[in-house]
């Protein structure tokens, strides 16, 4: 089975729950950190890592002898990474999305591509024997959801995986959810957490991926978030209270379910009620 771990918005505890939610399986478990932008799921996991693998996209390469100036290229392109002028073509490669279709409607053949690496994704092992792996996009880099892609990748379909995903809505968050068997959407309860709460149901509903609620540092702001997943019929797993301890831990980069072991049966029961939703 594999469970992703969302949230609109940012800081909620995505990684909080990922993680100690891996460390409370009695099973096989591996966890891939989404968040290729700002990866932390290592720091409290400590692994050791086995491979290093660079992540590359294919962009266009001109060859101005062929090339006719004709702008097929640059229409084709939808994300102006291509611009014809009468007597040069300029490439912008950090806008290539690395799809190929300039090569294919080149009429004199006088575009190729070649490989411009964006990032590594990092494959290991943790102290608590889960099969770790996660991404890392070059500094610079605007496009990470190739690094994602190369990421999920690492999946293996014998083990339970969970996926830390990136904050937010967009292309990098639906890429690491999409595939997924059940969806964990984390949200702390304040109105801004609502608000983006609201935005990632929306999606979720959009491609048909079931979910439930976690609901972190709960009792630091108001009621909305249960009075919205009540009036939706959205099932709320499980509450984590907003704690002095637990904030402590996560300083320190210490899982909590390492020190408070009532965590470990917590999160182990939050597991069986996702499974038993997705349907045994």
């Amino acid at each position: 089975m594999i469970v992703s771990i969302a949230s609109g918005k940012g800081g909620t505890g995505k990684t909080t729950v990922a993680v100690n939610m891996a460390l409370s399986l009695n099973e096989r478990v591996q966890l891939l950190d989404c968040d290729v932008e700002e990866p932390n799921a290592h720091i409290f996991l400590q692994p050791r890592i086995r491979e290093v693998r660079p992540v590359y996209i294919p962009v266009p390469k001109v060859d101005e002898r062929l090339c006719v100036h004709c702008g097929k290229c640059a229409e084709f392109c939808q994300f102006n990474a291509i611009a014809v002028t009468p007597g040069k073509v300029m490439m912008f490669p950090e806008l290539c999305h690395g799809c190929g279709g300039c090569r294919l409607v080149c009429p004199t053949g006088a575009i190729t591509e070649e490989n411009r690496k964006i990032g590594v994704v990092k494959t290991g092992v943790s102290g608590g024997g889960i099969d770790f792996a996660y991404g890392e996009l070059d500094v610079g880099e605007p496009m990470s959801v190739p690094v994602i892609r190369e990421l999920k990748r690492n999946i293996n379909p014998r083990e339970t995986t969970i996926i830390d995903s990136p904050p937010g809505t967009s292309c990098p968050v639906i890429e690491s959810v999409y595939g997924s068997d059940f969806c964990i959407l984390v949200a702390e309860p304040t109105p801004f957490g609502l608000h983006d709460l609201k935005l990632m149901v929306g999606v979720l509903r959009e491609i048909k991926i079931p979910f439930a609620v976690v609901v972190n540092r709960a009792g630091i702001g108001d009621r909305r978030v249960h009075d919205y997943c009540r009036k939706e019929d959205i099932s709320i797993v499980l509450e984590i209270p907003y704690s002095r301890r637990i904030a402590e831990l996560y300083s320190q980069g210490t899982p909590f379910v390492r020190e408070l072991g009532e965590w470990k049966d917590r999160f182990s029961s939050l597991f069986s009620a996702v499974r038993e939703m997705v349907g045994g």
